[in-house]
Parts: structure tokens; C-alpha cells; sequence
């Protein structure tokens, strides 16, 4: 009778943990501090990259349209060539292109270093590659060697990926708020029912 009573007593000053064992009230308090503390964590990094991302995008985006009226392709195709041509139009482009590819591309380029080290090429590395040879050949031909100016497909590029990691994020903060609220419906205490009926 004792030994029943002392299990029964024990039983009921815990509850369950989330890996099957029991905690007490305390160990438990302890836990669920910790997973919330991780939660806000995680909201606030989210929240911060899609601030960032849409930074960069609006400023990509202002560079942008200068960026296509110099580019010659684009002025070609429109007809506009000679009446929107002045003296350093391509080191203008140029210029405005570097600020483009360094601040808009900046996370891609990170990404990539990040994902080679790591051994794990995936998008940013995809993504970070095009950049950078466009961004590369087109200087290069700015400066003088023998073809074709990019800087119009880097630039929208990068704005269209930008884009993409803003949406992206927003929709992981939205499914977070959704799983917050959700957790709020579950009960904070669980109880073991013995044998007898007893809890």
C-alpha cells in the first residue's frame, strides 16, 4: 500500500515531456522557455531577412531602369540608339551595373561562397555564377574586349531573385504566425492516467 501510494504521489507531481519521459513542473517550465526563446529567435531572423531582401530589391529596381535606357541592346531594340547616346554612357552603365551586382547581388554572392565551402552548390551558387559572369564579361567588354554588353539580363536577374527570397520569407512568417496560433490550442499540461483509474 505504501509503495502504491509513493508511485501514485510520484506520478502526479510530473507530466509528460515531449520525447515520452516525464518532467517536473519546474524541468518543464524550463523547456518550454527554452523552445519559445528559439521560436522568437527563428521570427526575427525571418523578419529580418525579408527586410533586407526587400531593401535590396527597391534598390535594385531604382538602378535598374537607368540600367536598361544605357544598355545597347535595349536601345537597339526600341530604336533609340543615337538620341540617347552621350560621351561615358557605358562607364555610367558600367558604374551603376558594379552598384547593382555588389549591393543587390550581395546575398547571392555570400550564398555562393557559403554553399562551395560547404561542399553543397544549390540555387545561390546557380544564381551567384550567372551574376558574376555576366557582370564580369559585360566590364570586360566595356573596357575593351570584342562583344556584347549583359548588364540589362544581370540586373533583372537579380531584381527577379530578389523578388523571389522577399516572397519566400514572408510566406515562411505567415506559416510560423499560423503554427504560433495554432500551438496555443494544445493544452500546456498532460497528465498519466494509471492503472485504477488514478491520475
Amino acid at each position: 500500500m505504501s509503495s502504491r501510494s509513493n508511485r501514485h504521489h510520484h506520478d502526479g507531481n510530473q507530466h509528460s515531456g515531449s520525447n515520452g519521459t516525464y518532467e517536473s513542473p519546474g524541468q518543464r517550465e524550463n523547456h518550454d522557455s527554452g523552445r519559445d526563446g528559439q521560436h522568437n529567435h527563428d521570427k526575427g531572423h525571418h523578419a529580418h531577412m525579408a527586410y533586407d531582401f526587400r531593401r535590396r530589391l527597391w534598390f535594385s529596381l531604382i538602378l535598374t531602369i537607368p540600367i536598361l535606357a544605357l544598355s545597347p541592346m535595349i536601345r537597339e531594340f526600341v530604336g533609340v540608339t543615337e538620341s540617347l547616346a552621350f560621351p561615358g554612357d557605358l562607364y555610367l552603365l558600367a558604374a551603376l551595373s558594379t552598384a547593382l551586382f555588389l549591393y543587390g547581388g550581395w546575398p547571392f554572392l555570400t550564398g555562393l561562397v557559403r554553399e562551395v565551402r560547404n561542399r553543397r552548390p544549390g540555387m545561390m551558387t546557380l544564381v551567384g555564377v550567372a551574376i558574376t559572369t555576366s557582370f564580369s564579361y559585360s566590364t570586360s567588354v566595356v573596357f575593351g574586349v570584342p562583344g556584347k554588353i549583359f548588364y540589362w539580363e544581370l540586373a533583372t536577374l537579380v531584381d527577379v531573385m530578389l523578388l523571389g527570397h522577399w516572397v519566400e520569407m514572408r510566406s515562411v512568417m505567415g506559416a510560423s504566425k499560423a503554427l504560433e496560433e495554432l500551438a496555443r490550442l494544445m493544452p500546456s499540461d498532460a497528465h498519466r492516467v494509471l492503472d485504477g483509474g488514478e491520475v
